[in-house]
């Protein structure tokens, strides 16, 4: 048994246990945890072969004990003991909302959230995952969504190695070609979640959230359309396996609004049984196709959106006074469709529009290949020309404050931090030859002139005050970034 973890790092309790009958349906299992006067508690999981595990993210540095619960006697009343320690270099804990519209890590670190969507990477070979892993060592992308679930859609006609249910016996799995599987929807196979929290503990060593996405409608397994208490069952268990890793986000469903079978109810209970069961309340969403969730209910922690017109990010803020991220702004590409095949040019012009704004924009690429591998779904290695000047961009964003939108309706995309001693202001399609500027007329500051496709920064000579006029190269994709000296 483990005698330490580290802070917001993952403590686990393993026990020997029954076997027979389903313990997915009739064996309830957790654990209490204790520090000082804090009592959190923790549902556990059943992981086959006779093991349950519970799962538990410190944060609090010190002893703590704990007290496991079962309906069987074997697992119930188990104690015992770890002490928790700093958390290591690059460990800065879970992502929460703060000011209102922007993100940070536990520690108080910003999150700048420059996100990316491989939707079903996690469900590919070791090679091609691995491969996956490699390019993202180098990426700008410290986000990453995800699906639970496998995908049935264009270019993804691959079967997955895992299923998250066991298969019927009979009749035979799989059935002819066309008409999917069936499955026991009362016994999960545990193998299927191995792999996914190995994947999601990858993506922690890197740096980067992974975005779950619980359901999404592109499916020939049935997993779009299962019973009520499936769904149920499948969102506590899920969680409880998920929760203790300190990247996870909780996306209820890529474009949720597809999914037929569900209703705008079903929606809300999905939120409530994973805000219910999350004892560390991770970041919660749902993304959409065509209509919104409504955003202002009281479970969502911020938007996910889909919508190529950046120029709404303001709006959006107001509208729902949460953080927004529009994690499909379309797609770098080539494919047929509308929405995967912008210029890179495009996608680098859609992120700085809504950073500008105030927001946080999500990447994805989709560009032709031989054997189907985009990395828009099965991931692989990145083609396009935007992901250098995201880097470019985040860079920018990390070195300076988080900001919100200041100004008049022309000037929605010039944003400013709390004290007004930083301003960024992108002029994107337009291409002034200059700016009139209003700047305090008791201080000094700075102005550089950003190419935001050529990477360049060119500060402009002096230091500005009051009513100045700043010449710009009058060509468009043009930012100004102005700091207090």
């Amino acid at each position: 048994m483990q005698q330490s973890v580290e802070r917001w790092d993952i403590f686990e309790a393993t026990l020997d246990g029954p076997a027979g009958g389903n313990p997915f349906i009739e064996v309830t299992f957790g654990a209490r945890f204790a520090y000082n006067h804090r009592i959190i508690d923790v549902d556990g999981f059943y992981d086959g072969d006779r093991t349950y595990r519970v799962r538990f993210m410190p944060d609090t540095v010190g002893a703590w004990t704990y007290t496991t619960r079962s309906n069987v006697a074997t697992l119930d009343g188990q104690t015992g003991a770890f002490e928790c320690t700093p958390a290591s270099p690059g460990n800065h804990g879970p992502v929460r909302v703060r000011n209102t519209y922007h993100f940070a890590y536990a520690d108080g670190t910003s999150h700048f959230s420059v996100g990316t969507t491989c939707y079903v990477w996690n469900h590919q070979d070791d090679e091609l995952e691995t491969q996956t892993l490699e390019t993202l060592k180098t990426a700008p992308f410290n986000k990453l969504r995800m699906c639970v679930f496998p995908k049935h859609y264009t270019f993804n006609q691959n079967e997955p190695p895992y299923h998250a249910f066991e298969p019927l016996p009979s009749p035979p799995a799989p059935l002819p070609e066309g008409e999917g599987w069936r499955f026991d929807f009362t016994r999960f196979n545990p193998a299927f979640f191995r792999h996914l929290e190995q994947r999601v503990g990858d993506l922690r060593n890197l740096g980067i959230e992974a975005d779950i996405i619980l359901f999404h409608p592109y499916d020939r397994w049935g997993y779009s359309t299962m019973p009520a208490e499936v769904d149920n069952r499948y969102l506590r268990y899920v969680v409880a396996r998920l929760a203790a890793y300190r990247n996870v986000w909780w996306s209820m469903a890529n474009e949720f609004d597809l999914l037929e079978a569900k209703t705008e109810q079903d929606w809300d209970r999905f939120f409530q049984i994973v805000q219910e069961s999350d004892p560390y309340q991770h970041l919660r969403s749902v993304h959409n196709c065509r209509s919104f969730y409504d955003h202002n209910k009281p479970w969502v922690t911020h938007c996910s959106i889909q919508r190529s017109d950046l120029t709404q990010v303001s709006h959006w803020r107001e509208l729902y006074k949460k953080p927004v991220v529009v994690d499909e702004c379309c797609y770098e590409g080539n494919i047929s469709h509308n929405w995967g095949n912008i210029t890179a040019q495009e996608m680098v012009h859609r992120f700085w529009e809504g950073f500008s704004r105030g927001g946080y924009v999500g990447h994805g690429e989709t560009y032709l290949h031989p054997d189907d591998i985009l990395w828009w779904s099965k991931g692989g290695v990145l083609h396009g020309d935007s992901p250098a000047r995201i880097a470019f961009l985040r860079w920018i964003m990390e070195a300076g404050p988080a900001i919100d939108p200041r100004g008049g309706y022309w000037d929605l995309n010039q944003s400013t931090d709390l004290a007004d001693n930083y301003r960024l202001i992108y002029f994107g399609i337009h291409r002034p030859a200059y700016k009139d500027i209003a700047l305090p007329e008791d201080a000094a500051y700075t102005i550089d002139v950003i190419d935001t496709w050529e990477m360049t920064i060119t500060p402009l000579q002096g230091g500005f005050s009051g009513n100045c006029r700043v010449p710009l190269p009058a060509k468009p994709y043009i930012a100004l970034r102005i700091r207090k000296q």
